[in-house]
């Protein structure tokens, strides 16, 4: 098994679940210049590397591909549209062309950012995509690349996955919590709403998309729609951080660069149907962290311990279902490789 993109929030759960459970089977991609990772079996091969990509599969001869592969970082992709294309669509389809070589199954991570959010969103796999950032624009173009390529692909549509990220700032749990435990403020749209997802439900989706593999898009998002603002409140309150440190804004408000999205709820009616009911929960689980007005986050009339926003936020069953993916919490050696 090759799984790509390691830093990402995808990539770095995908792996470590593997490699925890099928060892140095699993074999990892991350970019050359990343510090972190230094596992065996585990390879810095940028996007430009074309040649070490095809040396890694002829030696491996993968069967199954997790391509995890972009970059996310919206202000990077719109100053340097040749690098976002480079690292979100090219290095994918290189990718797909050597899945497809070796008669691999590719699951292909994309984003639900293909869509601009200007109407009431709920947005159906067949619905026209229109991208307004270069980050969307470059992942659709890697959509229509790899389907090209391989049509054996299995391409999720994913949210905001909820989840730990290698360098604790990137997702949008630790980018949040990274700005206010700095005590920096962190503004946040009141009119941008995803259908937010545990990444560990995606990672069982993709262990089940592994023994029964089905090809073509498929949405892959919670059921519960929140906004940025929300997400934000969720994590101050948690978090016990100051209040003051939380700004709301609405798009219109926003700086020209990046563009800001709308409404980018998904239906993913399509995937639900071949999954069991419970596979997808709602995040966050815990009603009791769900707002309910906009100066919830204010009112603190219970403290939380000082695990709850990573017990709460990462993983709803950790210590309960000892074969949870992202069962690590109070567990330090849980991502021992």
């Amino acid at each position: 098994m090759l799984i790509t993109g390691l830093p990402g929030v995808h990539g770095y759960n995908c792996f470590h679940y593997f490699r925890k459970r099928l060892g140095d089977r699993v074999i990892g991609i991350k970019p050359a210049h990343t510090e972190e990772l230094k596992y065996p079996g585990v390879y810095g091969i940028s996007a430009e590397h074309t040649e070490a990509l095809k040396h890694l599969f002829s030696t491996y001869k993968f069967k199954t591909v997790i391509d995890a592969s972009g970059c996310c970082a919206l202000n990077s992709c719109e100053y340097n549209p040749q690098l976002a294309a480079l690292i979100n669509c090219e290095f994918g389809t290189s990718i797909s062309v050597q899945a497809c070589k070796y008669n691999a199954q590719l699951i292909r991570f994309s984003t639900d950012m293909v869509f601009d959010g200007a109407g009431a969103g709920h947005y159906k796999e067949e619905d026209r995509i229109c991208p307004i950032t270069v980050y969307g624009k470059t992942m659709a173009q890697a959509e229509a690349a790899i389907l090209n390529e391989y049509v054996h692909t299995a391409i999720f549509r994913i949210p905001l996955p909820m989840g730990p990220s290698l360098n604790g700032h990137a997702g949008a749990v630790d980018w949040i919590e990274h700005r206010f435990s700095r005590g920096n403020p962190a503004t946040l749209y009141y009119d941008e709403v995803r259908s937010n997802v545990y990444i560990q439900d995606v990672i069982a989706v993709v262990e089940k998309f592994i023994a029964d593999f089905q090809p073509g898009i498929f949405h892959l998002g919670g059921p519960l729609p929140l906004t940025l603002y929300e997400i934000g409140q969720i994590v101050n309150k948690l978090g016990h951080y100051d209040v003051a440190l939380l700004k709301g804004s609405l798009r219109k408000e926003a700086k020209p660069i990046p563009p800001r999205v709308g409404n980018l709820t998904m239906d993913s009616s399509k995937i639900l149907k071949l999954l069991p009911p419970t596979m997808i929960k709602p995040w966050p689980l815990d009603e009791q962290h769900l707002p309910t007005s906009k100066d919830w986050h204010v009112h603190r009339e219970k403290r939380f311990s000082a695990g709850a926003l990573k017990a709460a936020l990462y993983g709803y069953d950790n210590a309960e279902n000892p074969r949870s993916p992202l069962n690590w919490y109070g567990n330090p050696d849980y991502f021992a490789v």
